[in-house]
């Protein structure tokens, strides 16, 4: 648990925390799951809600259609790789992704959430493809919508390492001058 233990001595504060890189993982695969995991519950809640708060006010703004990953010539899609700093909420995009290379001409999985926008070569009934329409029809909101998706992914990359490393824990000068005079006091002691 991360229930602080004062030690004998009171000068300083030891917080025990399980395995820091399961909550790491469990922190990058749901925002604030790391830190529930360690019985952080305040720290959890906070990071859950305004990480993926963010992300879902992103995902509306961009109408669900911001957060996709293209390796193609004409589109790399560089936002895609601070976006799944999010983890599991920007997986369908990845299996989008492998299931349009494996199978160039088939229709997108689940109705096309996440997939990434076809191209004019595939279509013949158009000349500019989707990711041409989807800017137009969303104006700004596109890259609005692709910034908040990106800001949510860097903030869990903030998130998993507080679940890796733990709280910060401040000491003032004074604290730190007495625990010193301690430690020489039980130094001639001993």
């Amino acid at each position: 648990m991360s229930s602080p233990t004062p030690p004998a001595d009171n000068t300083t504060i030891q917080v025990e925390l399980r395995d820091p890189r399961l909550a790491a993982f469990l922190a990058w695969l749901v925002p604030g799951a790391g830190h529930f995991y360690q019985g952080r519950i305040g720290k959890g809640i906070l990071f859950s809600v305004c990480i993926l708060g963010t992300w879902i006010f992103g995902m509306y703004l961009g109408a669900g259609r911001v957060v996709y990953l293209s390796w193609k010539p004409d589109d790399i899609r560089w936002a895609y790789f601070c976006q799944v700093g999010v983890g599991l909420p920007a997986m369908p995009a990845m299996l989008q992704f492998i299931h349009s290379r494996r199978n160039p001409r088939s229709e997108p999985l689940w109705g096309g959430i996440m997939a990434p926008p076809v191209p004019a070569k595939v279509r013949t009934h158009n000349d500019q493809g989707d990711l041409h329409f989807w800017q137009k029809d969303l104006a700004h909101y596109f890259e609005l919508g692709t910034v908040y998706t990106m800001i949510a992914g860097l903030l869990n990359v903030l998130a998993i390492y507080d679940a890796y490393g733990g709280p910060l824990l401040v000491i003032s000068e004074e604290e730190e001058e007495e625990a010193e005079k301690l430690k020489q006091k039980a130094a001639v002691t001993t």
